[in-house]
């Protein structure tokens, strides 16, 4: 049986394929004991301690706030604003924890039966009783897996992009929601609900200890891809590629554009986008771009290749970075590119796939022989660490 017809206990007994085929981006699904006996990495305070840090995006969301209704502010946050909090109708949000927690990071590998690089964060709320951000649309698959206490959900159904929100606040919350029959459910610890792009839904926690594990994926929109791929594009022209008229006729009017000045330009515009080479250099690194601009960290020292070597021999194992990511393309004659963090280089098939994938980064890495350089080169700019590096920048969240 090939591994993406295997029953997975995360999709409730379905193949990854099946579930691919049945529900990714086509409906939701509600899959109860996803992962059995889970037990949340994280409790409400060690969350709160996150919020407080500097450089840790975090949000909160209060229902009746001290400013009005539905406010929201953003962290990092100090002790002072967790202490005048009542005892419910609000939500602490974190943004990509995946980042900050190994333990948290260690859910992604129950995913790996989508593309990484289409993976965007792991963001852990939590939240007293009645606490929620109100009924709204994602435009983004996600999915909701309960880390402790409950919380219900309800679903009511698509929603346009017309859809009304409420005016005057820092929130896209829905101004009318409607349950869908049979979509309201109560999820209870390693329950979890899958939610395709566009599903309006709302979570409304009922214990006081509610905490939820969102794991979303990218999609770049119409507008940031154009707007992206014309920027790339722009670096790499020559200034001599311009609008060019050679066939041009005397002028009806000295005013008017004809249709042969739209055909031309139509022709610059659609060959030059039309550019496969260009896109896939594009797309891999639009896709492996790090969440922020701070990510990953580079290192204060250079790595030294024969101290790889040495170390990788004498048995350590190199991590990629939590929030770093990495992709392949594979070309002809057993090239590739490797895509990291936002980057490019081009190296030897295996070791680009074996880079980007599930494998241990241990010795079999010098197997190949790009590794020493390109290995070094990721140590560097800090999207590979050692493992002791990578528990230190844990703790330094």
């Amino acid at each position: 049986m090939s591994p993406d017809d295997t029953p997975l206990t995360l999709l409730g007994g379905r193949s990854a394929r099946d579930f691919l085929r049945e529900y990714w981006q086509k409906k939701p699904l509600l899959i109860r004991g996803a992962l059995p006996d889970f037990v949340s990495p994280l409790a409400p305070e060690e969350l709160a301690g996150l919020a407080c840090e500097e450089g840790v995006e975090s949000r909160l969301v209060e229902e009746h706030g001290p400013d009005g209704p539905w406010q929201v502010s953003h962290g990092p946050f100090d002790d002072a604003t967790f202490a005048r909090l009542p005892e419910r109708d609000w939500t602490l949000l974190v943004q990509a924890v995946d980042h900050y927690v190994p333990e948290v990071n260690d859910l992604l590998a129950q995913f790996h039966f989508l593309p990484r690089w289409r993976l965007d964060d792991v963001m852990v709320s939590y939240a007293p009783p009645g606490g929620s951000v109100g009924p709204h649309v994602d435009q983004y698959d996600v999915f909701l897996l309960q880390g402790s206490g409950v919380r219900r959900w309800q679903l009511g159904g698509v929603a346009g992009d017309d859809a009304p929100i409420l005016e005057g606040i820092d929130l896209k919350i829905l101004e009318r929601f409607t349950v869908e029959p049979g979509q309201d459910w109560r999820l209870e610890p390693g329950d979890m609900l899958y939610l395709p792009p566009g599903i309006a839904h709302h979570g409304v926690s009922e214990s006081a200890d509610c905490m939820t594990y969102s794991v979303g994926f990218r999609a770049l929109s119409a507008d940031e891809s154009i707007t992206s791929f014309a920027d790339y594009l722009g670096e790499q022209l020559p200034d001599s590629l311009r609008y060019a008229d050679p066939d041009l006729t005397p002028a009806a009017h000295p005013g008017e554009i004809d249709d042969a000045a739209l055909a031309r330009m139509r022709t610059l515009i659609l060959e030059t986008l039309d550019d496969p080479a260009q896109l896939l250099q594009w797309f891999g690194r639009a896709m492996t771009q790090p969440k922020y601009p701070d990510h990953p960290i580079a290192a204060e020292v250079p790595a030294d290749g024969d101290t790889l070597v040495a170390a990788l021999h004498a048995g350590l194992t190199l991590e990629r970075t939590p929030g770093s990511r990495f992709a392949c393309r594979d070309h002809d004659a057993g090239r590739a590119t490797l895509f990291v963090d936002g980057d490019a280089v081009t190296c030897d098939a295996r070791l680009a796939r074996h880079l980007a994938g599930d494998a241990p980064l241990d010795a079999e890495l010098l197997a190949f022989p790009e590794a020493v350089g390109i290995v070094t080169g990721l140590l560097d700019r800090g999207s590979l660490v050692w493992p002791d590096e990578a528990a230190d920048d844990a703790e330094d969240a």
